[in-house]
């Protein structure tokens, strides 16, 4: 039976991957990799010798229906995003809408995802939040910040470290200073940090100390 297998990596410690998932990579046919020469690291430290081809956002649009005629003939195929779990502003999703286009059986494994254990370890209300990845850099980007001021659950963003700066001080124009956020880079690896507090003393701090590392940014809702 073909099948589409959405599998997620670790974010930096490879501890975190699941004994399935490395069974359903063993197990496949292909294995689709965001990057083979990063996934080429993972595989290799697994004992996986699974056959690898690149999908990434610059190629998935290309390759979409090769793989799609791969799959109705019956191949298994493991889809992988550099670390994390596909789809979660990584290449997944054109793949997973054009396979049940196709009636081809996807199915996405549990595992890491960065937002996940930022969210919780943030001390802000978790009960109701809002997922927004990665703000537009230029077009649009205001008024989405707009629309975002006057959300009330919390909300989740994706950061680099040489954009931080410029989030931040645009938080402080459409939030306000005092707004409560919380910042972790480095998720499960060696030099993880959590710093929570408010917009201000949060943009002082990274003013004073550049930060390295992929950053998710927590921020509460409006009151």
């Amino acid at each position: 039976m073909s099948k589409l297998y959405l599998v997620p990596t670790p974010i930096g410690n490879l501890e975190d991957i699941t004994l399935r998932a490395i069974r359903i990579l063993k197990e496949v046919d292909l294995i689709l990799a965001e990057d083979t020469r990063t996934s080429g690291k993972l595989l290799k430290h697994l004992d996986i010798q699974t056959h690898m081809q690149s999908h990434h956002m610059h190629n998935e649009h290309h390759f979409l229906s090769k793989i799609i005629e791969r799959l109705q003939s019956g191949t298994t195929i493991a889809l992988i995003s550099d670390a994390g779990t596909p789809a979660i502003s990584d290449p997944g999703f054109l793949l997973t809408r054009e396979c049940i286009k196709n009636n081809i059986e996807v199915e996405c494994l549990p595992g890491p995802t960065a937002f996940v254990p930022a969210l919780v370890n943030s001390g802000l209300p978790n009960d109701k939040f809002v997922f927004e990845g990665f703000l537009p850099i230029k077009k649009g980007r205001q008024t989405r910040l707009l629309i975002l001021a006057e959300e009330t659950r919390t909300m989740i963003f994706y950061e680099s470290p040489h954009k931080i700066l410029k989030t931040l001080t645009d938080f402080k124009e459409y939030f306000g200073e005092d707004r409560e956020i919380a910042v972790s880079r480095e998720l499960t690896k060696l030099h993880e940090e959590t710093i929570r507090g408010t917009v201000n003393t949060l943009l002082e701090h990274f003013e004073k100390k550049a930060p390295k590392g992929e950053i998710v940014i927590i921020v509460a809702g409006k009151k």
